[in-house]
Formats: structure tokens, C-alpha cells, sequence
């Protein structure tokens, strides 16, 4: 707080005094000599192609980082600390991935397969030294959802011994789902590959914080519901697209009174261990540097109990089944396939890129390194390309394995390739005796790891509190991804969470602005007290650029602020001027009238008085101006006196004071100009200009003033003279007195 005051008090004797002219932006591009080159495509397009060996080198290095940071590697430093890491944390990929398997609609050791060759693939490629690759819930149960889909039960039922009864081939189902989880995520890993080679990592900005949050919550639940049939031992029908959520959990209630009860039995006794142990695991954290593997041991004891009791055969409890030991040969994608897949696949990618980069950047952060968006996505898309060469599901990183990697003493990569090597002794020796683990000790693991997203609800009060369009933003998240399945509900989300940044655009704040006393500050006068409004000008600001979307709200906006509406102004003024126009013909079309017929009159009269005057008729009356010379023809009219209306300042429809003398818009938020702005802009000049009121812009950044060029703003009549760096300089421009005509100059 003292630091606090110390600082207001220092900026408080901080003065300065700048005596300088009134700057136009010709005069401002004069005096800093505004520079108009530009590199020519061509030449960009060359510089970008041509190879050197510096920057060979450079772009070669900065595709395999390995290269780069191995080298330099302090073996004294990060060994030991990256060991311990890498241990604990494939021990955790073990449960892990055997679960989130479970998620896929896959056997269990591809939950373990996917542990392996991806982790290796990002340990030559990946640029963070602090994530874990590997098995994740959302993506698994995003590639189950396509599994399923395209691999449904009822495709693989044989005639059973019975007449009206069905065997499921569980055989020849994991087989094809297997190749179907292995296509989408080889064809992920492609989508992602080719975006980081067009440099397109980017495209993550789109993933809003609170929309990924949101969408994990609700993928979260997903699992949940996916889960269920494992902890009730039930086999509820499989159901797909919008709205499949809600009918797959009133399908499991309808079937609840069919619970196998030693499986719920096995299912509860395992999610109050796990939930007690995990306590006592953060009790005993602050005294044991290495965190206690409650996962693994649950899995021990669980296949043990389930040896020991034959729940298989007893409870009728559905284990994991055969383990194969080894690594099995690549494969290549059933490409038939792919042609059905392609959104699925890029839902997959944009997910597992936008968690992983979002992760890396926390710890890129925190810990004061870099992470390349572009890199991360070419090394993700490799790993998933090669992983499903391999029958690998889609991967992405765990918050939950980077803490543990984190919290270890992993420093590097290196813990990464460690927790492959652990996952790979695992496949060759361990496998076979968690055969007879039961599936709902799984499924009670993967409730237990996703309470930490089920907190993510306690999101919609915070945000409430700070902004209410990302508490908007993250409901519909959870509502749409619940109701459309995580793949349209990500794709509805994006275009939800860009809808939101399109109105907010549309829905401005408009503000006049005042000086603030003694100073070349302007403020919005509605949220200041000591903040005067120049007399005689309006000077007009909008929080967000013009563009198509709100152009017609920022004329409506400033002809609310200066009190008056000048297309109704102008229109008015026509009316007036159209109404004289008529009124001066009829009286004209009556005054020659009355002339031929007083014309007629004065000939009769000359006729037949041959020889008088004609001093009787008026002169004002008759105008002899027009008579031809011949005499043959007598145009004679009458003088008439016409009234001329005229419109004054501040007279019109709905004005209650006078026009003012001149309008500042002050144009700094203006990012961009579209050709509706440009055209905007040309005519809020126009209408002002006819009323008599000047119109200046301020604040106009290169871009822009480049639209209004291009867009014909500036001519002969309206050039750059009216255009000013900042509002103070249009203010003083506006009272230079009866010198305004004058170009600025003079000094202040």
C-alpha cells in the first residue's frame, strides 16, 4: 500500500510541457516523413523459399527440437529429478490408459499401446518440457463415440444355440473398432499435421478459456454416463447423435433393476477407497517428495481379490480380459473409412491441440520458456499419424499426470521418455496379470480423476462476478456439447463463443467526450464530473471499430449524442425548398396569366382607341421586356414578390437547440475500415457538411486511413486536412476564431 502511494505521489510531481503546432496528418506524415515502401510479394514470396545454410539449419533444428536442447541437457542438474518423474508418472499411465480404453470402446491394452508410441513421438518433436502426453478422457471418449457409431453392437450378433437367441462376436467388434479408432486418429494426426505446416497453430485463439472449461465439464459428464453400464453390470442399447445423452441415461434407469450387485458392490468399495486414499495421499504429500500411486495399487489389490474370490465366475463381474504381451506390428488406416470420419477427425484435432497447447502455455509461463503453437501441432499430429499406424487412439496431455511430472521433479522431456520405457516393460512382461482386473474398478478410477473437472462448476459464479458473457459462453458450452455430443457441441460452441464477439461489436458503448480541465485529456462526460464538453463541438466516440455490422448504429448513435438528426434535417429542408419551388411556379403560372388576360385588355383598348395613351396601364404591372421585336408577340407578366424559406440552424424535426459548430470523431478503437464504414464515414461528412456543421476525424490509425483511401473518402473537396493525430489537435484546429478556413499551423 505504501508502495502504492509512493508511486501516485511520483507521477503526481511528474509534469511536462510540450509546445508544439497543430498537426493535420499531412503535416504529421511530413515532419516523421512517412515511409510508403513496401516489399513487393514477389520478394516476400522469394525470401520465404530461398534456402541458406544458416536458416536451413535454423527451420531443421526447430522441426526436431530434440536436436537443439538434447546437447545442452544438464545431466547433473535434471537427471535424477526426471527418473523419479518419469517412473511415477507411467506408473500412473498404466490405470490410466487400461480405463480410458474403456472410453474408446477398445480392449484395454490399446489404452497401453497409446501410452507408449505417441509419448516416444513427442519426445523428439514436442516443445514442452513440463506436459505428459498420452491417453486423455475427453479425446477417449470422443474417438468412443465414433467407434460406437460405426461399429454398434447389433452388427456383430451371431444365432446362438437357441432358436430365438443371440451371441455378441466380442471378437470380430474389437477387431473393427480397433481399425476404426486407429483411421480417425491416424487422420487427426494428419488434419493437425498439416496445420502446423501452414503455420496455422493460431487456430486455438478460438478456444476461449471458459469454452474449454465448459467443454471438459461436459465431456467429463459424457464419461460419466459412459461409464455407468461398467459400475451396474448392464448392457444398455447404444444411442448416437443429438440428444443420444438424455436417451442413453433413461435407458440405463429403465434397466437398473437388472444390476449385477457384485459388480456395484466391486464399484462402490473401489470409489471409497480411491476417494479416501487420494485424501491421505494429499495429507502425506507435504512429507513424501514421491506421491503415493493410488491408481496402481487399487488395480493390485482389485486383480488380486478378483483371482482370489473368481468374481468372473462367481458374480458373473466383467473382467478385462486377455492381455496380449509384446508390441504388435504398424498397420496402415482403413482409408475406405475415411471419407466417414472427416469431422469427427478434426473435432479431434482442434480438442487435443487446444488442451495441450493451453496446458503448455501454463508451464511455459511459469517455469520462463517457449513454446512454438506451430510445433506443438506437428509434433501432436505425428504422434497421433504414426500412433494409429500402431492401433493407437487419439492422445492429447493429463493436468492431472503434468502436475504429478511437475510436482516429481521433471524438468525436461526426458521424464516423458522414461514413462514410455516403464509403459514398455509393462506391454513386454506385466501385462498378462491384470487379466482378470474387473472393468468396474476401471470405470471407478475414471470417476475418481474427473472430480477435479466436476469443480469446474464453481466457473459460472466466478464468472459471473467478472464477466457475464464468458458465464454466458461457458453455460451454452455445457448445454450444447451436452445436448449435440462433444463433436457438434464443439463446432456449435465455437460459433457461439465468435457470435458473442460479433455483438458485443454491435453493441458499443457511444460516448461524448469532454476535456478533462487544464489538461489535452478527453473523457466521456457521462462518467465524469469535471469533464467539459467544448462548447460548440461534439466530439464522438465509439469502444469498437465501424464495419458493416454497426455502421447504421454509429449513425443512429451520433445523431442520439449531437441532438439532432440530419437526415431528417436535410429531408426537412428539401421539403421546405420543394414546397417554395411550387408555391413560386403557381404564383408565376398566375401572374402570367393575369398578364395575357391584362394584355388582351390593354389591346382592345388601344384598338379602339386608336391615338390615347397608354399611360393608363401600371408599368409595374406590365413588363414589356420580352416583347419580341417584330411586335407580332406580347409576353407580357406581372411582377410578383416571392417568399423565400429558409432553414436556420437548429430548426427542423425534433431540435431543440442549435447545430453545432463542428464534429471530432474520434476514431483510435477503429481497428479496420470494410467499404460500409469508408462509405459511413462519406457520408456522416456529406449530410454535415450540407447542414453547415464540419466534420473532422481523429485518431486514424495507417490501416485505416489505407481503407478510406482506397475506398474514395478523399477528393478534391475533402482531403487529408481533416484528418488529425489526436482530439486535442482537433479542438484547437476548431478554435482558431475566424482564422478555421485557414490550414493548421498556428502555433499553441
Amino acid at each position: 500500500m505504501d508502495e502504492e502511494i509512493q508511486e501516485t505521489e511520483l507521477r503526481n510531481r511528474v509534469k511536462y510541457h510540450v509546445q508544439r503546432d497543430v498537426l493535420d496528418e499531412l503535416s504529421v506524415d511530413k515532419v516523421a516523413e512517412k515511409s510508403d515502401f513496401k516489399i513487393p510479394l514477389k520478394e516476400k514470396f522469394k525470401n520465404a523459399v530461398r534456402c541458406t545454410g544458416p536458416k536451413f539449419k535454423s527451420c531443421f533444428f526447430s522441426v526436431v527440437p530434440l536436436l537443439s536442447w538434447l546437447p545442452q541437457y544438464p545431466l547433473k542438474e535434471n537427471l535424477v529429478g526426471d527418473m523419479i518423474s518419469g517412473i511415477s508418472v507411467g506408473i500412473m499411465h498404466l490405470p490410466q490408459g487400461m480405463a480410458y480404453a474403456l472410453l474408446a470402446a477398445v480392449p484395454p491394452v490399446f489404452g497401453l499401446y497409446s501410452s507408449f508410441y505417441p509419448i516416444l513421438i513427442y519426445f523428439i518433436f514436442g516443445t514442452s518440457k513440463h506436459i505428459s502426453v498420452g491417453t486423455y478422457a475427453v479425446m477417449s471418449v470422443m474417438i468412443g463415440s465414433v467407434t460406437e457409431r460405426m461399429a454398434p453392437d447389433s452388427d456383430f450378433m451371431l444365432p446362438g444355440n437357441d432358436t430365438n437367441s443371440t451371441i455378441l462376436d466380442t471378437a470380430s467388434r474389437d477387431a473393427e473398432r480397433v481399425k476404426i479408432a486407429a483411421t480417425v486418429t491416424f487422420l487427426s494426426g494428419i488434419f493437425q499435421l498439416l496445420l502446423g505446416l501452414v503455420r496455422f497453430g493460431f487456430v486455438v485463439t478460438y478456444l476461449s478459456e471458459p469454452l474449454v472449461r465448459a467443454y471438459t465439464t461436459a465431456a467429463a459428464i459424457h464419461v460419466i454416463v459412459s461409464q455407468l453400464k461398467y459400475t451396474f453390470g448392464i448392457n444398455p442399447d447404444r444411442y448416437s447423435g443429438p440428444l443420444s445423452l438424455i436417451y442413453t441415461i433413461l435407458e440405463i434407469c429403465s434397466l437398473l433393476g437388472q444390476t449385477n450387485i457384485g459388480t456395484l458392490v466391486v464399484s462402490i468399495v473401489t470409489i471409497v477407497g480411491l476417494v479416501i486414499a487420494k485424501e491421505l495421499s494429499a495429507l502425506a504429500a507435504k512429507k513424501i517428495p514421491i506421491p503415493i500411486p493410488v491408481e496402481l495399487i487399487a488395480i493390485i489389490i482389485a486383480t488380486v481379490a478378483s483371482w482370489q474370490i473368481n468374481l468372473k465366475t462367481k458374480y458373473k463381474v466383467e473382467v478385462v480380459g486377455e492381455i496380449p504381451s509384446g508390441l504388435q506390428a504398424p498397420v496402415l488406416p482403413a482409408f475406405s473409412l475415411l471419407g466417414s470420419m472427416i469431422g469427427d477427425a478434426f473435432a479431434l484435432a482442434v480438442v487435443g491441440y487446444g488442451i495441450a497447447i493451453s496446458l503448455g502455455r501454463i508451464f511455459a509461463l511459469k517455469y520462463a520458456y517457449k513454446v512454438d503453437s506451430n510445433q506443438e501441432l506437428i509434433a501432436l499430429g505425428l504422434s497421433n499419424s504414426v500412433g494409429g499406424m500402431f492401433q493407437c487412439f487419439a492422445i492429447s496431455c493429463s493436468m492431472s499426470r503434468s502436475m504429478v511430472q511437475v510436482s516429481t521433479g521433471g524438468k525436461s522431456q526426458i521424464a516423458g521418455a522414461v514413462s514410455a520405457v516403464v509403459i514398455l516393460v509393462i506391454l513386454l512382461k506385466i501385462g498378462k496379470l491384470f487379466e482378470e482386473l474387473p472393468k468396474a474398478v476401471l470405470a471407478a478410477i475414471i470417476y475418481v480423476n474427473l472430480q477435479g473437472m466436476m469443480k469446474q462448476f464453481g466457473d459460472i459464479g466466478s464468472l459471473w462476478k467478472t464477466n457475464k458473457v464468458d458465464m454466458v459462453v461457458w453455460v451454452m458450452t455445457m448445454i450444447l456439447t451436452l445436448l449435440l455430443n462433444p463433436d457438434l457441441g464443439l463446432a456449435a460452441s465455437i460459433a457461439f463463443s465468435i457470435l458473442t464477439v460479433v455483438f458485443r461489436t454491435q453493441l458499443p458503448k457511444y460516448s461524448l467526450l469532454g476535456q478533462v480541465p487544464g489538461t489535452d485529456i478527453y473523457k466521456p462526460v457521462e462518467d465524469y464530473n469535471q469533464v467539459n464538453q467544448i462548447p460548440g463541438l461534439v466530439i464522438f466516440r465509439s469502444s469498437a471499430t465501424l464495419y458493416f455490422a454497426n455502421a447504421e448504429m454509429y449513425t443512429d448513435a451520433l445523431y442520439d449524442k449531437t441532438g439532432v438528426d440530419v437526415a431528417k434535417l436535410l429531408s426537412h429542408k428539401k421539403k421546405l425548398e420543394a414546397k417554395r419551388l411550387r408555391k413560386e411556379k403557381k404564383a408565376a403560372k398566375k401572374a402570367k396569366k393575369e398578364a395575357k388576360k391584362r394584355a388582351k385588355e390593354a389591346a382592345g383598348y388601344v384598338y379602339k382607341n386608336q391615338g390615347a395613351e397608354l399611360s393608363e396601364i401600371s408599368e409595374d404591372e406590365l413588363d414589356f421586356s420580352d416583347v419580341e421585336a417584330n411586335g407580332n408577340t406580347h409576353d407580357l407578366s406581372v411582377k410578383k414578390q416571392i417568399n423565400v424559406f429558409t432553414v436556420e440552424a437548429g430548426s427542423g424535426p425534433d431540435t431543440d437547440s442549435a447545430l453545432p459548430e463542428a464534429i471530432i470523431l474520434d476514431l483510435s478503437p477503429v481497428n479496420f475500415l470494410d467499404t460500409v464504414g469508408v462509405k459511413t464515414l462519406r457520408n456522416i461528412y456529406k449530410d454535415y457538411g450540407e447542414a453547415g456543421v464540419k466534420v473532422y476525424l481523429c485518431g486514424c490509425q495507417r490501416g485505416v486511413v489505407e481503407s478510406m483511401e482506397k475506398g474514395d473518402f478523399f477528393n478534391e473537396k475533402v482531403t487529408k486536412s481533416i484528418l488529425f493525430s489526436s482530439v486535442h489537435d482537433a479542438v484547437l484546429y476548431c478554435q482558431q476564431g475566424s482564422n478555421k478556413e485557414a490550414m493548421p499551423g498556428t502555433h499553441f
